[in-house]
């Protein structure tokens, strides 16, 4: 009679065990508007908008390094006013991932108490988002310019609000060579940024 109620009360514990499981995994996971909030509030710490980044240099806004990842060569055909150059490829063709101590010691050499923002060839490209990971593992943390080269220099209008096109131009945010450049201040330039907690 005992070895029989053996395999029933172990059916019941099982049972019972399955049920806390499940309940437990249900309470962490989180809902649709959870994973939503989580969403938003992750990419607004992470992506930087390019009106931002051109308010600030219009200001003379010193608090952020713009930080280039195309190759050299490619950095100092043009770059983003302003950007330093550390490349996450060897060459045009070629990616440079493999060289983490580089990579790394080059930003651990920047500024502490500046804003580190990256971009590389174009909004869906991942090497951003790639050294983005890299860096943060060796507790690095930087943001992604929401544009990447192409969009910068080659699609202006794209991005810019349609009355900017013809009160901006991009060749004023562009330069050739191997120094960042100086952005120009321009204490009569309007963003469609606000102030506050929604700037841009």
């Amino acid at each position: 009679m005992i070895t029989a109620q053996r395999p029933l009360v172990a059916i019941i514990i099982a049972a019972l065990v399955g049920a806390l499981a499940s309940s437990f995994i249900n309470n962490m996971t989180p809902s649709n508007d959870e994973l939503i909030r989580d969403f938003y509030r992750i990419e607004a710490a992470v992506s930087v908008s390019p009106h931002g980044i051109r308010k600030k240099m219009a200001k003379g806004d010193k608090s952020f390094i713009l930080v280039d990842l195309r190759s050299s060569e490619e950095y100092e055909r043009e770059h983003i006013v302003g950007a330093i150059s550390i490349p996450a490829y060897s060459d045009p063709e070629h990616s440079a991932y493999d060289q983490v101590d580089r990579i790394v010691g080059a930003f651990n050499e920047l500024p502490e108490d500046k804003t580190i923002i990256v971009y590389c060839y174009s909004i869906p490209c991942m090497t951003g988002r790639k050294m983005g990971h890299m860096l943060a593992e060796h507790g690095i943390y930087v943001q992604l310019l929401g544009v990447g080269w192409n969009e910068w220099r080659h699609f202006w209008t794209m991005w810019n609000h349609e009355h900017e096109w013809s009160q901006t131009n991009v060749f004023d945010y562009v330069i050739s060579g191997t120094e960042p450049g100086e952005p120009k201040i321009d204490p009569n330039y309007i963003s469609p940024c606000l102030e506050g907690e929604f700037d841009c």
